[in-house]
């Protein structure tokens, strides 16, 4: 009998043990614009916090709701840069700690991309220091900021607009000199086109073609970014895709292909909408690909604080291009990304 209860016992423990590895969507009850950067065994997450940067550290991003966090950095009062923090991201680029964000006085149409610097091992500790602005020499809007070293160059991709009006956002690449500069003149590699790319209608007659959020992500013998389109306030807001061979000459528009189809949006079976502003994550063995996206849970929510993050799996398909599949239903039960040791 001793013997029998021992055994139901680590059965229960082990059944627990498989349960604390599930998790469920959303990751928190609300956070636009998730990003997460992984290193030494920790994800790293920011979202959108008004006129703040926060960061969370977790083993394990399923575990957000309990992970440490703490607010890095204050917007300061009547500066440029005082309002409006959007989509930051923190990363680790040459042996220090960077965060870029979107932010501007108040007035839409003087945001402009900055960066803070943290020298410390890990970005929950030491001093962040704010290193000014990030632009290209146009120096024209521009916010989600997204950087990659690839093949030893860093680039940087971001959503801004052609003028000095707003009307339509279009994404644009450039090469970094370094982490705080940009070495030469942006290059525009997207622009609304395709129909399920022009949902943007704010009422009053005013209308704005969008496409913004991009990220990058490498995969085989391709260098893919994603990107949100249409605007975020409709429920239409969807991914969108472009490829260029790994390569190619990535500050030529021509080698840039989008598709002509949405990749992620809307499921109104799973009662997921306007599900976007995506990030990328691997698991923390690197054997599985995750997108962290914000979505609401009900038509008409628009831009506002219904948005929340999700995380999901995606697979690759036969041509080598990423297959998210349909944004899943809040409430399901999904197991962790994998975290078995590398052999």
């Amino acid at each position: 009998m001793k013997k029998r209860f021992w055994v139901i016992y680590m059965c229960m423990l082990f059944s627990l043990a498989l349960k604390a590895q599930d998790f469920s969507n959303p990751l928190l009850p609300a956070g636009a614009d998730p990003y997460s950067y992984f290193k030494d065994g920790y994800y790293y997450y920011t979202h959108t916090s008004g006129n703040r940067i926060e960061l969370w550290k977790t083993s394990s991003l399923a575990g957000l709701k309990d992970a440490e966090h703490k607010t890095i950095w204050k917007a300061p009062a009547a500066k440029m840069y005082s309002k409006e923090i959007w989509a930051p991201e923190v990363m680790f680029l040459r042996g220090k700690w960077y965060a870029y964000f979107a932010a501007d006085d108040g007035k839409n149409e003087n945001h402009r991309m900055y960066v803070l610097e943290n020298a410390s091992a890990d970005p929950m500790q030491g001093e962040w220091v704010f290193k000014g602005k990030i632009s290209d020499p146009t120096d024209k809007w521009a916010i989600d900021g997204d950087v990659i070293d690839y093949k030893g160059q860093l680039y940087m991709v971001w959503s801004g607009w052609e003028g000095d009006s707003n009307g339509k956002q279009e994404i644009f690449i450039a090469k970094l000199k370094n982490p705080l500069t940009v070495d030469g003149e942006r290059v525009k590699i997207s622009t609304p086109k395709f129909d399920w790319e022009k949902n943007g209608d704010l009422g009053g007659g005013q209308h704005v073609d969008v496409n913004e959020g991009p990220q990058f992500l490498p995969h085989g013998d391709k260098l893919f970014i994603t990107y949100s389109a249409s605007g975020c306030w409709t429920d239409f807001y969807a991914l969108g895709l472009l490829t260029a061979g790994a390569k190619s000459n990535l500050l030529n528009p021509a080698s840039w292909k989008k598709s002509d189809q949405a990749v992620f949006q809307k499921s109104v079976e799973n009662g997921v909408y306007a599900p976007g502003h995506n990030s990328f994550f691997k698991s923390p063995d690197g054997t599985q690909d995750w997108i962290l996206y914000h979505a609401n849970d009900k038509p008409g929510q628009g831009c506002g604080g219904f948005r929340s993050p999700r995380a999901q799996q995606f697979t690759w398909n036969a041509d080598g291009t990423p297959n998210f599949g349909p944004p899943l239903k809040t409430g399901s039960l999904l197991a962790a990304p994998s975290n078995q040791k590398k052999k």
